[in-house]
């Protein structure tokens, strides 16, 4: 039976994730991993949340083993709230969803607003899981670069002159014009990055200048080694433009499949319809998990022990890099101040993709860069994760890559 022409436009339109295939190699014995972005299994507080398992079946079953109001449990929503006001946002005026982990808020997010042939921007390079999600809805990428001040707000705007002298006017506009504007502001995946304070600013005001959409991704923000924190988009948002997607995978447990959303009232009713239709409510079992472990305040000491783990682990690995890797000044090394991220520019005559298989012959893995840049490029670039391999591992693996790049620009020079 011929199978592939019954499968939808957007079915053919998917892909694999090319960093979970990447990882399939990894399960060669002695290999050492900076591929993934996994947290340590050492920050997750299994017997707190063993005990706390117990209290929410003993207290309140009927609850925890029901169905959920699709836009999430009540009691949960506040305690988000709280949280959010505690770190900058007052997010009491803004409509907030609980959703199944941010991966499933990029995909409510693309069903809601992406029509075939829709632009949307993100920066360059980006996070590969929106990427996939927004093609999937049939989305064009316009791509803006990126420096160590974030996003160029200045090529942006560029690029949307150019677009709004050939927009039209009325519905015409809005067809013709990006949908939103795609963005992870605070230690950027993969780049590491940080958009600074100026640049924040200049999103929002370009966001009211061509009547735009700010899509704000923040998985990292709460992992901070070093440096000043900065407002969210969201929390300086006046015009009710920014749409915050936030996440327990990297504060709590990944395995808890928890996210949620926040938005204006007239985003958020489209988003519960699309919720709705794609599976009713989030578990309420694990939401009742995640509010009881915050109310009993337990949150904030979870945040503290990770960053002490993950800060050992980023100097270990830059440690090891100034060690190992060659000294060329062609080599361009992101140092971040927080996130799970390590970015590194090769010279341009170096094609990382390529290495990649060496690396693997010498049990070594890492992201290629060029799996991040959604109309191509970055093909002397790496991502490598430091929050899940050990000191030790995190040592060895960067000297083995260091001897890789040593014996390629050697061979190359």
């Amino acid at each position: 039976m011929e199978i592939a022409g019954r499968f939808s436009i957007s079915a053919r339109r998917m892909s694999r994730s090319i960093i979970r295939e990447l990882l399939k190699l990894t399960s060669k014995p002695g290999l050492i991993s900076f591929a993934g972005g996994l947290p340590f299994p050492d920050t997750f507080p299994g017997e707190r949340l063993k005990s706390i398992c117990s209290d929410v079946l003993t207290t309140i079953p009927e609850v925890a083993l029901q169905y959920s109001p699709t836009e999430g449990l009540p009691s949960l929503r506040e305690t988000l709230k709280d949280f959010l006001k505690s770190r900058g946002f007052d997010a009491g005026k803004k409509q907030l969803i609980v959703t199944t982990a941010s991966q499933q808020s990029l995909d409510l997010i693309g069903k809601v607003f992406i029509d075939r042939g829709d632009t949307v921007v993100t920066e360059n390079p980006s996070y590969l899981g929106a990427l996939s999600a927004f093609k999937t809805y049939g989305a064009r990428f316009l791509t803006v670069d990126v420096d160590r001040d974030g996003i160029c707000t200045g090529l942006l705007r560029k690029r949307l002159e150019e677009l709004k002298t050939n927009a039209g006017s009325g519905n015409e506009y809005y067809q013709n014009m990006p949908k939103f504007i795609y963005t992870i502001p605070d230690f950027q995946n993969p780049t590491g990055t940080v958009i600074s304070l100026e640049r924040r600013k200049e999103l929002l005001e370009l966001a009211e200048e061509f009547d735009l959409i700010i899509v704000e991704d923040v998985p990292y923000r709460w992992l901070r080694y070093g440096g000043k924190e900065i407002p969210m988009l969201s929390s300086m948002d006046t015009g009710n433009r920014v749409i915050g997607l936030f996440t327990f995978s990297k504060i709590l447990s990944p395995g808890l499949r928890l996210g949620w959303m926040t938005a204006h009232e007239t985003i958020m009713d489209k988003i519960v319809q699309a919720k709705q239709a794609a599976d009713l409510c989030t578990s309420a079992f694990t939401q009742s998990i995640a509010d009881s472990f915050m109310k009993k305040e337990f949150m904030e000491g979870r945040i503290a022990d990770n960053i002490s783990i993950y800060r050992e682990k980023l100097l270990v690995m830059l440690d090891s890099i100034d060690e190992f890797f060659p000294e060329n000044e062609s080599i361009e090394l992101y140092k971040p101040a927080g996130g799970l991220f390590l970015w590194i520019k090769m010279p341009e005559y170096i094609d990382t993709d390529e290495m990649f298989k060496e690396a693997i012959d010498r049990n070594v893995a890492y992201v290629i860069g060029s799996a991040f840049y959604p109309n191509g490029g970055g093909h002397n670039t790496m991502r490598l994760n430091f929050s899940y391999p050990s000191s030790e591992q995190i040592h060895e693996g960067i000297k083995r890559l260091g001897n890789l790049a040593k014996d390629i620009l050697k061979e190359r020079s």
